[in-house]
Order: structure tokens, then sequence, then C-alpha cells
């Protein structure tokens, strides 16, 4: 089971909100409503989120993503549609219960922290506990354990204003990870951030993300954020959700142009696989043979699993003439990438995005 769906969101403001869905349902767009005084936010967005995935909700201001994220914990109740967490409706929910889920299964990090000023670093970490009831003594164990986490240990009697925005985001982010929600929702959380300390950020994020495998839904209007920290993506416009798919996915195979342009700046080789160019195993390069599962070579070629991006390739490939062999956690043979077939997919011919749609 999925662990959130979203089913034809509709969220519309302003007059008539039901009339104005059935003419979206209709063919009306946007501008057609906004003539009448009715504002559409998001429009049919339909997506689910696996359990233990970053899902990636990304687009310019405007789009939707923040008013189709307050839906997802029903702080906005939508005009038409549903929302299910673990098969839950939570769109039918009494006020009382969904506070309930919201409270002990849903926590949200915020883009400019929300912290109180007059408590200190602990106390913050443990406001969420102590909305959830926990007595003192484990509340503030747990706020402990997550601030540890998040590189926090030795700042709990600190006070927020001691601290840089990087570290007070932290304090945002393990106030969420001391629930233990199952679902994690991050507005727009580090795009306040300086570049340096926003990377940094990303970093912990995917390193805590390693070790506590939580599902989250992160909102961003950065697209190599959306690349970098994303399992899978979805990319809205003027309050539609127009292309879902893994990073691969949206570079490689753009819904239309409006991604096609969105995308064009990306660093690919930072974004696509070894696995997604690899080619057949049974290739022969330069005389040295590979099979499934072995190879017949001459010298020991350099090893790299599917994920790696290709960035990482450059300089084993640079120092031989002998392909890269890519393999499984296993040590399997999958496949091979050769010094031509890699500068040809960096590229901007056809051929080798098509060949690299044919793996993806």
């Amino acid at each position: 089971m999925s662990r959130l769906q979203a089913e034809n969101l509709f969220k519309v403001f302003g007059k008539r909100p039901e009339e104005a869905v059935t003419r979206l349902k209709a063919g009306a767009d946007r501008d057609e409503l906004r003539e009448s005084g009715t504002t559409a936010a998001v429009i049919d967005a339909s997506f689910t989120v696996e359990p233990g995935q970053i899902f990636v909700v990304m687009g310019l201001s405007g789009s939707g993503k923040s008013t189709l994220l307050r839906m997802l914990n029903g702080l906005l109740e939508p005009t038409a549609g549903r929302v299910l967490f673990d098969g839950q409706d939570l769109t039918s929910l009494p006020v009382r219960e969904l506070r309930e889920v919201r409270s002990r299964k849903i926590s949200m990090v915020f883009q400019h922290f929300a912290l109180f000023p007059h408590r200190s670093v602990l106390e913050n970490a443990a406001y969420g506990l102590e909305v959830q009831g926990v007595p003192k003594a484990q509340r503030l164990q747990r706020a402990t354990e997550a601030l540890a986490l998040c590189g926090l240990e030795g700042w709990e009697n600190s006070w927020p204003d001691e601290l840089s925005g990087g570290m007070q985001q932290r304090v945002g982010l393990a106030r969420a990870l001391a629930t233990d929600a199952d679902l994690l929702l991050m507005d727009e959380s580090f795009s306040a951030l300086d570049p340096l300390i926003r990377r940094d950020m990303q970093d912990q994020l995917l390193e805590l993300q390693t070790k506590l495998k939580k599902t989250i839904v992160f909102i961003t209007h950065d697209l190599n954020e959306a690349m970098r920290i994303g399992d899978r993506i979805a990319v809205m416009r003027d309050g539609r959700v127009v292309q879902t798919g893994t990073p691969e996915d949206i570079l490689i195979r753009p819904a239309d142009d409006y991604v096609r342009r969105f995308v064009e700046d990306v660093d690919r080789a930072r974004v696509i696989t070894a696995g997604a160019i690899m080619e057949e195993p049974s290739t022969v390069f330069d005389g040295v043979r590979f099979r499934t599962n072995q190879c017949v070579l001459d010298a020991t070629p350099a090893t790299v699993e599917a994920d790696t991006p290709v960035a990482d390739l450059f300089a084993s490939i640079a120092g031989s003439d002998a392909p890269i062999a890519v393999t499984n956690e296993e040590g399997e043979l999958l496949g091979v990438v050769g010094r031509e077939h890699l500068l040809r997919v960096l590229g901007e011919q056809s051929p080798a995005d098509e060949k690299v749609a044919a793996h993806a």
C-alpha cells in the first residue's frame, strides 16, 4: 500500500468553488475563472508516495505547490478530491480525529524555522511531543536524541537567537523527527538559507534518510535541489501536475516544452546514473570481453554500482581505455559504460538521449 495518495485534488478560492471545479473538469483554464473572481490554486492533482520515499513537488512561485502540501495534512480542505494516508481518507475525518493524525503521524518542517524564542533549543525540539501529552522526562529524552541526529548535540540549552540559520533549521527538523511521525512535510524548508548552508542541509537530510527511511514530501522551487534529493518528482505549473517521475525521467523524457525548458540547464552528469546509460555486458571493448556475471579481461576494470552519477565516472574512464563495469550490490555485472558512449550521452545528440531513455 502507498503511504500517501492524492486523488484528483482541487482547491479553489473565491466565489462558487464547486461550480468552478465543474468548469475546470469541462476544460476551463485558470484565466477564465480569474475573470469571475475565482482562483484555482490546485487543479486535478493526483500522485502516490511510497513508504521511505522522498517525493519532491517543485514549481515556480504561484504554481500551487504549497497549497497542495497543506491539503495533504488537512490544514486546507480540498474543494474536490481526497487524500489517503495509509489507506485512511483524511478528507472525511472529523476535526478532532484529523488533529490527532496531524499531531502523531504527520510532522511539518516550515521555511522560516517557526521556533519559539523564549524556549531553549531542547524545549523547541520537544514541543511536538508536549502537544501529544508525552511526559516531560520522556519527551526531553526523545528530543535530545533527535537533536543529536541532526548534529546539535551540546546545543540543547542554547536559545534560538544564538544559532545560525542552518542550525535553527536543524532544530525544526529535530522537532519533526522527535515525534517519530510516519510522514514529514517540508515546505521550502531550505530556501531561506545561504547556498552553502542549504547544501549542508540537503546532505543532512539525505544522511538522515539512509538511517530513518522516513516518507517525505518536500516542496521546492529549486530544480537542482529537487534533482539532488528527490526519489520522485512532481512538476507543477499553473495549479496542475504536468509531470511525475524520477529525476532521470524528468530530465531525459520531459513531458512538454515547459518541463524541457525547466531542465535544460541542469547538470546532466549529476543526475543521470551509470545504470541508466550502461550497455549490454556482452559488448567487446578493445579486446576486453564482458559477459553476464563475469568478465574476461587483461586488466581489472574500474567498477561502479548502478546508481553512481556519471559525473563520478570521469576520473576512472580517463585513466584507462577499458570501459567501466557496472555492478549491483552483490557485485554481479549488469552492464558496461565505454568512453565514447559516455561522451555522447553528455552531449546533446538525440541518439544518445534515446539510448538513455531505453535504459531508464
